[in-house]
Formats: C-alpha cells, structure tokens, sequence
C-alpha cells in the first residue's frame, strides 16, 4: 500500500457519502429548478465542490434509470426529471415488485404492514380510484 495511505474500509471513511445520497441531492435540485439544466448548473445548485464528470456521471445514472429525461444542447444534455417526488417513489414501489418472482406475496406482506391509516387510504383509492371517482358507479379508473 502507497505510504501515508490507510488501510481501512471505503464504507468506513468519514468523507464518504451514504448509497442514493448524491442522486437524491441531484433530484432535488432538478425538482427545484425552473427549466432543463446542464451538469454544470446541477453542480452550482448543489452548492458542493463536486467534479463535472461526477455530476454527469450521476445524471447518466439517473437517465438510465428512467429518473430523468434529457435532450441534446450544443454539444451536451440538458436534464430534467422524468417524475415529481411522488411518481418516482411510484415507479420505484413497482420496480421493486417487477424484480419479485412471488409478486403476489411480496404485495401481501407491504400491505399486512401497512399502518390503519395507510390501510384506509389504500381502500379509499382502490375504491374511487386516483381521480376521486367511484369505481363503484361505473366510472372506469385510471390506470
């Protein structure tokens, strides 16, 4: 090991980030801006001294993810995320049960788990849908 190196582990460092902490950092600052933005207006929003490349490489994640959409400018991409806060949660919940051979126990269990109040409201959007309507009525819910 190259002297005034330590041999510890990466997990262990006290500079290093948690797991998803950089792509929600990068999130947030999409969600809050009013328009597309370059990695570098990404970079500057952070407020971090973060390289380019990592913000891109961050943001090339997120696209391959489906987190964000991007479009060709001048020689790059500008971004913008692809979902508000609440679809992207969404999307994740049903990647999660797309990744499950057994889907039908893996919702069984996030429902058992499900809180009183969140068990009504479950009931409550099954019901009328997520538009308010009555399925019950012969309105056809959105899917």
């Amino acid at each position: 090991m190259p002297e005034g190196h330590e041999d510890r582990p990466v997990a262990g460092r006290p500079d290093r980030r948690p797991a998803g902490e950089l792509e929600a950092s990068v999130l947030a600052a999409l969600w809050a801006s009013d328009g597309p933005l370059t990695p570098i207006a990404v970079r500057l929003a952070l407020g971090t001294d973060l390289a380019r490349t990592t913000v891109t490489t961050i943001l090339t994640r997120l696209h391959a993810k489906g987190a964000v959409s991007r479009t060709h400018a001048g020689r790059g991409y500008v971004y913008t995320p692809a979902q508000d806060p609440p679809g992207l949660t969404a999307r994740r919940m049903h990647a999660e049960l797309d990744k499950d051979a057994d889907r039908d126990t893996a919702l069984a269990r996030f429902v058992a788990d499900l809180g009183p109040q969140d068990r009504g409201l479950l009931r409550t959007l099954l019901d009328e849908g997520p538009d308010g309507r009555s399925s019950r009525d012969g309105a056809t819910p959105r899917t």
